[in-house]
């Protein structure tokens, strides 16, 4: 089993480990609810090194990836990021990524740890000219440090550009060589950072960041908060709400998608479907009390007609109890009529229906100010695993 530079910390902190797509990970250190509860107060400390860090240069760099990726890339400056997608050509989401321009020719691409040889095949399958793909994710880290106190003890520990960097934004980190870098992104819905970094000094800022912000309630946070703390941010996860047979309208990413652009890999089927018209949506709903919705779940509504009785309209494919909502949140793909926000849904447990209500996403909007997705050139996710 693959494990990361930071393994050795994790057992010595206790944790509870657990496989994740072929890594030994931490699924949490004392519990999911405190460590949730650290990030949305003060500031957590993730170890997210398993997902796979692409160097992709050259004077071609820029086709190459406005080929295979919806957004317009050329829209992206230097220092700059974007979330966006990789499409096959029926329109189906091969990976959801973030792109960080480093240089006039020189791009950072991170995408999901499950996805990361996949993902190298097809960018070399449709390389563009003079284009070099290179994975360059061994020997390197990534620390994701989320909470509202993050700026505060980062700024404290890094001879870097940190409260004023943007959303979206990517600086060096001078003192520790050209590799080493820090953007304001992350996967939890709260203001936060990722820090890209040869595996030497991410040991080595691992523990100087849990020391200094200890006083402060900073925490190790393990996968587990890590999955509560996006849902009820309202963001996908790839594998679990999306995949290659999903596309990008139905899963409520199309502001992802620049249409306009000449050509992208799937662009012919999102035409289409754009004109034929979508048959499920990705929604967010909440439940005022019951179970925690899971992924296979049915979700039922009332016959829009008036008909009697209820029927299956849709499938749970994400849920989580929000410690901070304090209520059972869920995320899924129901038909279009039933997608509205206030629309009542019914999630079937052992039998039983509780009664929901659809819900516009995110769930959390503490920090909608700063949001976490955005678009190219646009501060507004870290994607997902």
């Amino acid at each position: 089993m693959n494990k990361t530079a930071l393994h050795d910390r994790h057992r010595a902190l206790g944790a509870k480990m657990t496989d994740f797509h072929g890594w030994e990970m931490p699924l949490y250190y004392t519990s999911i609810l405190e460590e949730h509860k650290a990030v949305r107060q003060a500031l957590g400390v993730f170890d997210i090194s398993h997902m796979g860090q692409l160097l992709v240069t050259g004077r071609d760099a820029l086709p190459t990836l406005n080929a295979v990726m919806v957004s317009d890339i050329s829209e992206v400056g230097e220092g700059r990021a974007c979330y966006t997608l990789m499409l096959n050509e029926r329109g189906g989401i091969i990976d959801d990524l973030i792109i960080y321009r480093l240089g006039t020719v020189e791009y950072l691409v991170i995408v999901n740890c499950g996805n990361r040889s996949t993902d190298v095949t097809w960018l070399q399958e449709h390389r563009v000219g003079h284009t070099t793909i290179t994975d360059i994710s061994q020997g390197r880290s990534i620390l994701a440090v989320q909470g509202p106190l993050a700026a505060r003890v980062l700024e404290q520990i890094l001879d870097a550009k940190v409260a004023g960097l943007g959303r979206f934004e990517i600086a060096p980190i001078r003192t520790m060589g050209p590799e080493a870098c820090i953007a304001r992104t992350g996967y939890t819905g709260s203001d936060g950072f990722e820090l890209f970094l040869p595996d030497h000094h991410a040991r080595r800022l691992w523990d100087v960041i849990l020391s200094v912000g200890r006083s402060l309630g900073a925490q190790p946070v393990g996968l587990g908060a890590r999955d509560t703390l996006r849902v009820e941010a309202g963001l996908r996860l790839y594998g679990t709400d999306m995949d290659d047979r999903t596309t990008p309208f139905e899963a409520g990413l199309d502001w992802t998608v620049a249409i306009n652009k000449p050509s992208f890999f799937g662009k012919d089927a999102l035409v289409r479907q754009r004109q034929e018209g979508l048959s499920r949506k990705f929604i967010g709903f909440e439940l005022s009390q019951g179970p925690v919705p899971r992924a296979g779940m049915e979700l039922m509504a009332d016959h829009a007609d008036g008909g009697a009785g209820a029927r299956r309209v849709g499938t749970v494919t994400s849920g989580t109890f929000s410690p901070i909502l304090n209520r059972p949140l869920g995320m899924g793909y129901v038909e279009p009529s039933f997608a509205k926000p206030g629309t009542e849904v019914m999630v079937t447990v052992r039998s039983r229906q509780y009664k929901g209500t659809v819900v516009r996403l995110p769930f959390w909007k503490g920090e909608a100010k700063q949001a976490t997705l955005a678009s190219p050139g646009i501060p507004s996710k870290q994607v997902g695993g």
